[in-house]
């Protein structure tokens, strides 16, 4: 709407992105290490260490592969690298060889043939009409049995009907996100029912930190704005009617 009005749309581009990497790690840790039933556990007075430890593992040595490897993706890397992990990632475009030879990780052509290889999938392409509904069930099946999933990208890539059977069959062990495919979720939303989910509202990316950038990354453009200078060109999504390049 806004390209078909002549209109300029801007953002601040990269504010949050290391606010949401980090939140991905945090949730592929505690899906993996099976941290949630140990909380309610403890809320609840209970102590039943084997109920935990049956489906807790290590990060060490398992295969994560991030399904686009854009700002937050290459993040997210980098902050599993220390873990020892297998690194894999799918993206249109395959990275520079000086880093990704630096993080360790390996470029996947076919996204169905490294779903299988994964311990862990993380989600982080666009929404796009090509990417709505991508994980549905058909493509759910092809991944690991007892496949952990984290998607903070957006709710609407997953088929939200498929990801609640999944998690509740077993086949895939843990999803955990903050992103619905509605938001503000319904109360009735399957996914706050589903077993062995880490989900909560959209609050990766507002941390405190992020916020300042937001701020200090509006002042900018309004001081460029009357200024009569343009934005840096990442901060478009369109620019007088064009949509910018990495959203065509």
């Amino acid at each position: 709407a806004a390209a078909e009005a002549g209109l300029t749309v801007a953002e601040i581009t990269g504010s949050n992105v290391v606010s949401v990497a980090e939140d991905e790690l945090l949730r592929i840790l505690v899906l993996v290490r099976n941290f949630l039933p140990g909380y309610h556990q403890a809320v609840n007075g209970e102590w039943n260490v084997a109920g935990i430890a049956h489906r807790a593992y290590d990060l060490e040595g398992k295969t994560i592969g991030t399904v686009g490897a854009g700002r937050i993706g290459k993040l997210l890397l980098q902050r599993l690298k220390p873990f020892n992990c297998n690194l894999l990632y799918y993206d249109r475009l395959k990275m520079n060889p000086e880093l990704e030879k630096e993080i360790g990780a390996k470029f996947e052509e076919d996204l169905d043939a490294m779903l299988p290889k994964c311990d862990v999938i993380v989600i982080n392409m666009p929404l796009t009409e090509q990417t709505r509904g991508l994980f549905d069930k058909n493509r759910i099946a092809k991944c690991k049995k007892g496949v952990v999933i984290v998607n903070n990208a957006r709710g609407a890539i997953m088929d939200t009907q498929a990801i609640a059977d999944a998690c509740t069959s077993g086949h895939v062990a843990g999803y955990g996100g903050d992103v619905w495919p509605v938001q503000p979720a319904p109360k009735d939303h399957p996914w706050r029912f589903m077993p062995n989910h880490a989900m909560t509202p959209h609050i990766s990316g507002t941390t405190i930190d992020a916020q300042l950038r937001y701020a200090a990354g509006v002042k900018d453009m309004l001081d460029r704005h009357f200024r009569g200078e343009n934005f840096p060109e990442q901060n478009y999504i369109v620019k007088e009617g064009q949509l910018a390049p990495q959203y065509r």
